[in-house]
């Protein structure tokens, strides 16, 4: 297996087919009263009916209060119904209000669905493929939708905020909530709280991105606030006293460099204080020489940042790492938690990210309570409680060559959310194990520009050791911060997690299965033959009466970096099952058999090697293809075809037309205008290559 790209990052790239509109309801009395009624339920979260957020309440536990299903009779769990969906992003969590399920599929589709049948009520295209390229090619779909007062929201990857009529599907406003051409992208769920929409964005792995943050009306769309996350020129002022502050841990000109930041995941929100919590992102680029001459904290990066919900004035900050340079990022899931402390009941947030501590911070004060590993850790000794500091160890920004990192950067917890059970007093993590070497990737800083194309920003080489990764769903107890069960994954995947006050947890896998354990002991207690992998999170709520369970299944994401490690087989884009499944007590619907997926390379009897060709195309590949077609060509998660099977390659003509002509935009591919027809066919010189090897050669695989 080859040695690795340079400076490589996550999340990124697309597949998927649109699908129409259609059907239409009049807004009654009676569905006006319904919302409020959802609302409530929402700011509360006590009776747990509905599931209107990506956490559920804004305190993005992960959980459901309800009670039909439990330990005891969660053996009884049988499918009600299940929908197929076309090829694309399924990796994404659904909503559920008033007995209809709400969901992203492919490039920007939202799914509305009656529970109570299985039937699909309307689909709303956002049209993703049609917009700007350089974003759409970015990242993959959606990783959610969120419901407020009969509006469902979604973020684009050309950097809409729309908003669609939860009972017609009509868009009710829409506004663009970045730039043309400034590698803002949005693949996180939006956040819906008091009449407002929250939403940021990705990007920074890519472009000069500053990162912010923006609140709109949920009625009409109005900007009402911005809060950027890092600091621009000062030459050009300062929006507020926070960006001054954080100007202060900036050295250099790093406003040329974006800087990076982004809150593209994590949003919390705190009612009784009316403060919202965002988790931050990484540098960019990701070196800190580079960025920052390797001087500073660089605020905000890789923080929990409180602002207030109204204004979005800062509040306070603490930051999980410092001099960030490794990809690592807060952007995990933030969780409350009311915690007794030292005999005194304190209001707490929980949140795993990237770099391996579980953290507890007084989410009033943002003071650091507690921070101890919850995964293997190279990096820091541990966080030392007086400042609130990592104790680094020594090279772990690599200072002096090459330092193997753990977590990697793909991190200990990935945005697959965790889930914290109150009854249990638990956290239940989706635990990932893996190490990486990394190294400058140039002789000195000043050498370092950015690729002139789309691509990675390259300041860093970073050699992933997926062969030796391994995952696991663990269960944490925050007060004694330690491991109180484990269950290891059958791969270095680790999917997203729900708790229910029925002492039961769920979890899917890419190993085809969909699991309860046990809250407290970890026992399997119900496991379901999904027929396809299934890490998307899921989620509970009830319908006359009866309590459901949903979860999406297709495999897809950042992942598919990591080769066929990623699974025990590889996982055919076109043969594996997207599917949204639904259960209740005494289900008895059955599941479709699929085609197992048997990896096929194209033969090429007129492949000619031509060193200096298929080199430069790898170099190009792996800068604007590898986020969705894979390491090597093997999209083993089924992010997209592994081309190496793919008759098209061997047509110079065909293969131009898709790449550089757009010709299967509709189907999710973009267009990639910008490259030369040399770049193009430089990477078509590659994939023969790795084609004819995979053809030739089974053991290169």
């Amino acid at each position: 297996m080859r040695t690795f790209w340079r400076g490589f990052a996550f999340p990124i790239l697309t597949v998927g087919i649109a699908m129409l509109t259609s059907s239409c309801d009049v807004l009654s009395d009676d569905a006006k009263s319904s919302d409020k009624a959802a609302e409530a339920r929402y700011l509360d979260g006590n009776d747990g009916k509905d599931w209107p957020g990506p956490g559920r309440t804004y305190g993005e536990q992960h959980y459901s209060p309800l009670t039909k299903l439990d330990a005891e009779n969660v053996s009884r769990l049988g499918l009600a119904w299940s929908l197929d969906l076309p090829p694309g992003y399924s990796v994404t969590q659904p909503v559920a209000v008033d007995g209809k399920l709400y969901f992203t599929s492919g490039l920007g589709t939202v799914n509305a669905v009656d529970v109570r049948t299985g039937e699909r009520m309307w689909t709303y295209d956002a049209e993703v493929w049609k917009g700007e390229q350089a974003k759409v090619r970015t990242a993959w779909g959606s990783r959610g939708v969120a419901w407020w007062s009969g509006n469902v929201f979604i973020g684009t990857l050309d950097g809409r905020l729309i908003a669609v009529d939860a009972r017609t599907g009509k868009e009710n406003w829409s506004v663009q909530t970045t730039e043309k051409g400034d590698g803002r992208f949005i693949t996180g769920a939006p956040r819906a709280f008091d009449g407002k929409v929250i939403i940021g964005h990705g990007g920074a792995d890519s472009a000069p991105v500053r990162a912010y943050v923006t609140a709109y009306d949920a009625a009409t769309g109005k900007q009402l606030w911005r809060f950027f996350l890092v600091p621009g020129n000062p030459a050009d002022g300062f929006e507020d006293a926070a960006m001054e502050m954080a100007a202060k841990t900036w050295h250099g000109e790093w406003w040329k460099y974006g800087g990076g930041g982004t809150a593209w995941n994590a949003m919390s929100y705190d009612p009784e204080t009316r403060t919202v919590f965002l988790g931050t992102g990484n540098g960019a680029p990701w070196n800190h020489k580079v960025r920052s001459q390797g001087k500073g904290d660089n605020l905000f990066l890789s923080s929990i940042v409180a602002l207030d919900a109204d204004t979005g004035a800062y509040k306070w900050h603490y930051q999980t790492n410092p001099a960030e340079s490794w990809d690592y990022n807060a952007a995990m899931d933030m969780e409350f938690a009311d915690l007794e402390i030292d005999g005194k009941l304190r209001k707490v947030l929980l949140t795993a990210p990237k770099n391996g501590f579980f953290y507890i911070i007084d989410r009033t004060t943002g003071e650091l309570i507690s921070a101890e590993p919850y995964a293997r850790v190279t990096w820091a000794k541990g966080i030392d409680l007086k400042t609130g500091r990592p104790i680094d160890v020594e090279n772990n920004r690599y200072e002096d060559g090459k330092f193997f990192m753990a977590p990697s950067s793909v991190g200990a917890h990935s945005w697959l959310p965790m889930a914290y059970s109150p009854d249990a007093g638990l956290v239940y993590i989706p635990m990932i194990e893996m190490g990486a070497w990394m190294y400058d990737a140039f002789s000195s800083p000043e050498d370092w520009k950015r690729p002139d194309f789309h691509g990675l920003d390259g300041a860093t080489a970073v050699e992933l050791t997926p062969s030796e990764g391994t995952a696991a769903l663990i269960a944490w107890d925050p007060l004694a911060q330690k491991e109180v069960w484990r269950k290891p994954a059958p791969t270095n995947v680790s999917g997203g997690v729900m708790a229910t006050a029925g002492d039961l947890v769920f979890q899917g896998s890419v190993a085809n299965r969909f699991n309860a354990y046990h809250a407290k002991t970890g026992k399997v207690l119900w496991s379901f033959d999904t027929k396809a992998p299934t890490i998307a999170p899921p989620i509970s709520y009830e319908v006359d009466g009866r309590q459901y369970v949903t979860v999406l299944t297709g495999a897809g994401g950042s992942l598919v970096l990591q080769g066929e490690s990623y699974s025990k087989s590889p996982i055919g884009y076109r043969e594996q099952a997207r599917r949204v499944l639904t259960f209740v007590l005494d289900g008895k619907d059955t599941l479709a058999e699929t085609t197992p997926y048997k990896f096929e390379a194209v033969v090429d009897k007129a492949y000619v090697k031509k060193s200096d060709a298929e080199q430069r195309g790898f170099v190009v590949y792996s800068r604007t293809c590898i986020m969705c077609h894979g390491r090597d060509g093997n999209a083993s998660g089924g992010s997209a075809p592994d081309l190496r099977a793919s008759a098209t390659i061997l047509d110079r003509e065909a293969f131009h037309s898709i790449v550089k002509g757009g010709a299967l935009q509709q189907q999710g591919m973009p267009r990639f205008d910008d490259l030369t027809a040399a770049m193009t066919e430089d990477i078509r010189a590659y994939l023969r290559m790795i084609a004819h090897e995979a053809a030739t050669k089974p053991e290169a695989r």
